[in-house]
């Protein structure tokens, strides 16, 4: 019974029930695993390359039909030589150019600009990496039979289906004026069949971008889901970052220690040392080139404070008792600096005393 316990409670320890944190966030970005409905991408794309036909249809026409007849006008009566066939071919090409430039760039905006709308800016090499196990046949079934793949089936047929009906809808609504066609002329037919087109392709772009809000949503909380942690993972990441506990305080010990050796190398300079006498001493030195007043160099209580008084006694530093003053300094003074206002006086008086002793006045 014990051991079934022991087993449930692990197996919950590792359940994905967390929502990730901010740095699981980011590290997921950083690998380029981010929400992205490709759907917003096809939607963007196809208003922005036929509102661009819509809008620049006129000028393509014009191109076209100067091509066309340059062709049938000038380049039928050339020579056929090695020359002229180059020439023409590079002029065509140039021609072909021209038209396709302004449509090919919309596309590239279009590209662009709907990624950057769902994910902003990221450079990343993650996902180019090769990684052996993609190749895996056994992960790859599981993929195509996964309920993944399953939305994804039902959302292409979702997405065929709305647009077969809706240039289903355009063309029986014009199904008369298309039989027309065939006594106006060849320029009416094509301005006509033209505008048919790109108002299939406005209204499908437009349906898919709406049925691409919808698989957005779905992106976002399928991509939430799978990054979700559990309550080991944050514990494992909360430890990470700010480091394991039994570290942290290994590494305050041995700054202790280095500061505590610093300070210890101070105290033979020391002008003198104040103490308590059992349980506090501070080393004070004076020097009027570097401060106005005098400085703590080290200070402690106990231990340390008997370090000081060892050190202080090795180097014929002078100690002088004063409880209250020692108490009085140890709270309110800090190392390597100058004592508070409020101490001026009675250390002044302990130095002069000191100074008198040692005859340096």
């Amino acid at each position: 019974m014990r051991w079934i316990t022991l087993d449930l409670q692990y197996f919950a320890a590792d359940e994905k029930t967390e929502e990730a944190t901010p740095k699981k966030q980011k590290d997921t970005r950083n690998k380029g695993q981010v929400p992205k409905s490709q759907d917003v991408n096809t939607g963007f794309l196809l208003l922005m390359v036929f509102g661009g036909l819509y809008l620049l249809g006129g000028q393509l026409k014009n191109a076209m039909k100067n091509m066309y007849s340059k062709s049938f006008q000038e380049y039928i009566h050339w020579e056929l030589t090695t020359d002229n066939v180059a020439t023409v071919f590079l002029e065509a090409t140039a021609e072909m150019a021209m038209v396709m430039a302004p449509i090919m760039g919309i596309a590239m905006i279009a590209g662009i600009s709907s990624n950057l709308l769902q994910v902003g800016i990221l450079f990343t090499g993650e996902p180019l990496k090769f990684d052996l196990k993609k190749l895996d046949p056994i992960k790859g079934a599981k993929r195509i039979f996964s309920a993944r793949a399953l939305v994804e089936l039902v959302k292409s047929l979702l997405k065929i289906s709305v647009v077969g009906v809706i240039t289903f809808t355009i063309i029986w609504a014009n199904k008369d004026q298309m039989m027309l066609m065939s006594q106006k002329s060849v320029e009416v037919a094509l301005v006509f069949f033209g505008n048919i087109t790109i108002l299939m392709g406005l209204a499908s772009g437009l349906a898919l971008l709406l049925l691409s809000t919808i698989d957005y949503v779905y992106q976002r909380y399928d991509h939430e889901k799978n990054i979700r942690m559990s309550k080991k993972d944050v514990k494992d990441e909360h430890k990470n970052m700010e480091g394991d506990p039994q570290i942290k305080s290994k590494i305050k010990e041995k700054q202790r220690q280095m500061s505590a050796a610093r300070m210890m190398s101070e105290v033979p300079d020391a002008d003198v040392v104040i103490t308590n006498p059992t349980h506090f001493a501070i080393a004070i030195k004076y020097n009027e080139e570097k401060s106005d007043a005098p400085l703590v160099v080290a200070k402690g209580v106990d231990f340390i404070a008997q370090k000081i008084k060892e050190v202080a006694k090795a180097n014929d530093v002078m100690m002088v008792e004063n409880r209250s003053l020692a108490r009085a300094l140890y709270q309110e003074s800090e190392i390597d600096q100058p004592i508070d206002e409020q101490f001026f006086k009675a250390v002044a008086e302990i130095l002069a005393y000191v100074y008198r002793l040692e005859k340096k006045v």
